[in-house]
């Protein structure tokens, strides 16, 4: 058969399609697009915000804000893909958008609690206590029993030298929550600087009992040594601390943690101290703080 032929056997078997389908030959080729509806919509983003949380788990914060920031563009309406997005952009460094992305979330939800509290903990990040207080005060009102907030509500108070206030609201993050080492830790801290040294090594005391961490650990055998406790019990627990933590033998890592003079100033006795020379050398030269950006 002539090429030709061929090719107009070819054209017409091709209209002949089109026709039974119902429209010239031209719309025979063109593609389909299929349009997910809203609630499709909602359900992938709901999908992929949590492939984003499942990233945050995972240590992988840049990648988990790239997921959460196309989860919030395909449903801008649920404040929970939000405050995925700003706890990424939070632990990427990205102050600025975590703001934007937690203020838009409490707009969508402002009877959400946790959207207060987050907005306070951002604050304080960013070392702004004055707007820190007020945020989580609004939030224990909606939630008047979350121990975490009355943790950062004292951290707040503490940068902000209100001793007293910190103190209170220490204790009560463990009255909700009797095991919560990191705010008795902070009691203690608080009374020591209060001059209350004797209440704050018992707490340092209790502290221990539910958690062997390198800072009340330090802090003891710094107050026990400044009382003239000077002893291998002391020695072992700061050489301990030091193992644990080396970042503790800098003093920007003890202000960043909110140690007062007191503490530090008796810290630095012990770690003058010879008996702590080689420990101290191995701890300087094993610390990895850097500052907080």
């Amino acid at each position: 058969m002539p090429i030709n032929r061929i090719r107009e056997r070819f054209l017409a078997a091709l209209f002949s399609i089109a026709v039974v389908a119902g429209g010239p030959a031209a719309q025979a080729i063109t593609p389909y697009v299929y349009v997910p509806s809203s609630e499709e919509l909602k359900g992938s983003a709901l999908g992929i915000g949590r492939t984003a949380a499942q990233l945050l788990q995972m240590g992988q914060p840049e990648q988990a804000a790239k997921l959460a920031a196309l989860a919030v563009r395909l449903d801008p309406q649920d404040e929970r893909l939000w405050s995925i997005l700003a706890e990424a952009q939070l632990r990427s460094n990205d102050l600025d958008q975590a703001g934007q992305s937690l203020a838009r979330a409490k707009e969508l939800k402002p009877d959400k609690a946790g959207l207060w509290f987050a907005q306070g903990a951002l604050a304080l990040r960013d070392e702004r206590p004055e707007e820190a207080v007020p945020l989580i005060q609004r939030g224990l009102e909606l939630d008047p029993k979350n121990p975490a907030a009355y943790f950062d509500l004292g951290n707040a108070r503490v940068m902000m030298d209100d001793l007293s206030s910190a103190l209170r609201s220490f204790e009560q993050a463990t009255s909700l929550k009797p095991d919560f080492w990191e705010a008795l830790n902070n009691q203690a801290l608080v009374l020591y600087e209060m001059g209350k040294a004797d209440e704050a090594i018992r707490r340092w005391r209790d502290v221990l009992k539910i958690e062997e961490n390198a800072e009340p650990l330090l802090a003891l055998a710094a107050a026990l040594h400044q009382q003239g406790h000077v002893s291998e019990v002391s020695i072992e627990m700061a050489r301990e601390a030091l193992n644990k933590e080396p970042n503790y033998v800098l003093t920007p890592h003890q202000i960043e943690q909110l140690w007062g003079i007191k503490i530090r100033q008796a810290a630095a006795e012990l770690l003058a101290s010879p008996e702590m020379d080689s420990s101290v050398e191995r701890a300087r030269a094993n610390a990895t703080w850097k500052k907080r950006q």
